[in-house]
């Protein structure tokens, strides 16, 4: 098992560039088998969930290669029945966007039902409605997801819930059905956008990503292109966060503010400064932290992947802060972990109470999850002592290489088996 040392408690001060988007990049490689052309996909994260999604399309037989942040699939003749019972299908959740992709040009799919971060209830039900709208049968039997269609027709799809994976599901599946679709209620998340800008440059006919109607009128086939993503804007989150518990500055390249939605106002009420210029988020600690009250919601509030990595921080805060969690009922394995640290923080029903300053020591902690993961790794930059967080190949699902970076800017962490 994959463990991070971490000396605590150095200044980080320097350049970090950002990586492509985890949440962008993994529907928009499923959406990349809509095409039986090559696909260039550029910005592609080198991290862990990446190489599952690739294994799951290689397994196919399409053609992968994936060099630096440079992925091209070329999917003109590929197979669906080793998707059936691969085992990699349960380690991420965005296995499942394979059957919109693939229920267009294949009558029959089985996925083992797809995985990820344990932090809460994942319902199907959206899921499935986008795809029995569209004129598929769908049945879940014995840890499985079998989906049967002939032709998909375009559908009027209203979502009970602005589900982020519910409205990238359904925009996939209906670019190549028959007809107009129709997504009310759909979700606004920046990777929604850039799955819809990726799926125009092929040639589909989507419009008002973004906000909550989407138009999709089916097309008969869709092109190749070469495609840039969206920078990854929980990372670049974290990595203001890192400046801010360590007292330090950091220069973020290869990202933009205008992705991050509520997080910079939440940042700066804390004590942060923060400013863009010149395609660089410039992201400094102040004399001190201030306590904030947080509420997780879809974008542009406050995003639930934050609030974990938010909560260090805010144990050092001089007073109470709150963090409301309405996304996810068991987001805040974290919690028990920064406890070991010395964080002073209860649990009432959905809210987090973090009450500080604490004086953070190091312990050995665990990785639940990526964001948990990430969450004792700020915490131990800023305890005294040593930190040892076990289960670090979690981080290493969501996060580019994040011992170096932050080693090139003065943190003090290895990895050690």
């Amino acid at each position: 098992m994959e463990k991070i040392l971490i000396k605590g408690r150095r200044r980080i001060k320097g350049c970090i560039p950002i990586s492509g988007s985890k949440n962008a990049a993994l529907p928009i490689i499923a959406a990349a088998l809509l095409s039986n052309k090559k696909v260039f996909l550029r910005n592609i994260p080198n991290i862990a969930d990446v190489h599952v999604m690739i294994e799951l399309v290689n397994c196919m037989g399409a053609k992968v290669h994936f060099r630096k942040d440079t992925l091209s699939v070329e999917a003109a003749e590929i197979t669906v029945g080793a998707l059936a019972h691969n085992p990699l299908a349960n380690k991420v959740r965005y296995s499942i966007h394979l059957i919109g992709a693939l229920i267009s040009r294949f009558n029959e799919i089985q996925l083992p039902l797809p995985g990820g971060c344990k932090i809460g209830t994942r319902k199907l039900d959206s899921y499935i409605l986008t795809l029995t709208s569209l004129g598929a049968n769908v049945r879940i039997k014995d840890g499985n997801i079998k989906v049967q269609s002939g032709e998909l027709h375009g559908s009027h799809i209203a979502l009970g819930y602005p589900s982020v994976s519910a409205t990238e599901n359904a925009i996939i599946a209906a670019s190549r059905a028959t007809g107009t679709s129709i997504i009310e209620n759909s979700a606004k998340e920046p990777e929604i956008v850039d799955l819809a800008n990726f799926l125009n440059s092929m040639g589909a006919k989507i419009r008002g990503a973004g906000t909550e109607r989407i138009e999709v009128v089916g097309v008969d086939a869709l092109s190749g292109t070469d495609y840039t993503i969206i920078p990854d804007r929980i990372e670049t989150g974290t990595f203001m966060v890192a400046a801010a518990i360590t007292k330090g500055e950091v220069m973020l390249e290869n990202t933009t503010i205008k992705l991050m939605g509520s997080v910079v106002s939440k940042l700066s009420e804390a004590g942060m400064e923060i400013h863009e210029s010149n395609g660089t988020v410039h992201a400094a600690s102040q004399d001190l932290v201030y306590p904030v009250d947080i509420v997780t919601a879809v974008y542009p509030d406050f995003p639930t992947d934050m609030q974990p990595i938010v909560t260090p921080l805010l144990t050092l805060a001089n007073g109470r802060s709150t963090i409301k969690e309405t996304m996810y009922e068991n987001r805040f394995t974290h919690a028990r972990e920064l406890r070991k640290m010395g964080a002073d923080i209860a649990i009432n029903g959905d809210t987090l109470i973090v009450s500080g300053p604490t004086r953070l020591v190091g312990a050995d902690v665990e990785a639940q999850d990526i964001r948990c993961g990430a969450s004792v790794l700020l915490a131990g930059l800023a305890a005294e002592g040593k930190t040892l967080v076990q289960n670090a190949s979690q981080i290493f699902r969501g996060y580019e290489d994040p011992i170096t970076k932050l080693k090139n800017v003065g943190a003090c962490l290895e990895l050690v088996t």
